[in-house]
């Protein structure tokens, strides 16, 4: 996918990551946490979480594409090597996702006398907050570097409109 309404695919798929990414690493920590919540989430979170998924190498190819017409810059080149380290993060978040969703449907209620799974619990927690967070940071630096590539010479720290404009966009 390279173009969309004429505009290039990978600005618009960027925002699909942004939004998934940290949400499913949210709900993820939230449910690795608190398995009552992973229990009522049912196949949510692992769904949504293999929607992040697919979003990500979606957005990446877009990107490659984005990257072969523009000017080459080390900038570019840098927000490219970023996003390409990605995917590894959230293919953790996948199978994490589905790891916990796994273990709440197979451990019993809390307060049930069973303790079989309470060290599944922990350690699928404890793996589910690194993951979540190098993720989240990740789409935060990838992120961060795609808005310097983007946006470095493209606009004037001064205003460029008369004294009398306040930047409001009305013209009259």
């Amino acid at each position: 996918m390279s173009l969309i309404n004429g505009l290039p695919a990978h600005v618009l798929l960027v925002h699909i990551v942004v939004v998934l990414v940290p949400l499913s690493a949210l709900v993820l920590v939230v449910c690795a946490i608190w398995p009552q919540a992973a229990r009522r989430l049912g196949l949510a979170l692992p769904i949504l979480a293999l929607v992040a998924l697919a979003s990500v190498p979606l957005t990446t190819d877009a990107g490659e594409w984005l990257e072969r017409h523009v000017d080459s810059d080390p900038l570019v080149r840098n927000h490219a090597e970023l996003g390409d380290g990605l995917l590894p993060w959230v293919v953790g978040l996948f199978v994490l996702a589905a790891g916990v969703w796994w273990i709440a449907r197979r451990t019993p209620a809390e307060g049930s006398g069973a303790r079989s799974g309470s060290v599944l619990r922990i350690v699928a927690a404890v793996l589910s907050v690194v993951v979540a967070a190098g993720a989240t940071v990740d789409v935060y630096r990838i992120g961060d570097s795609g808005a310097k590539a983007a946006w470095h010479d493209a606009y004037s720290k001064t205003p460029t409109k008369g004294d009398g404009d306040k930047g409001d966009g009305d013209e009259g």
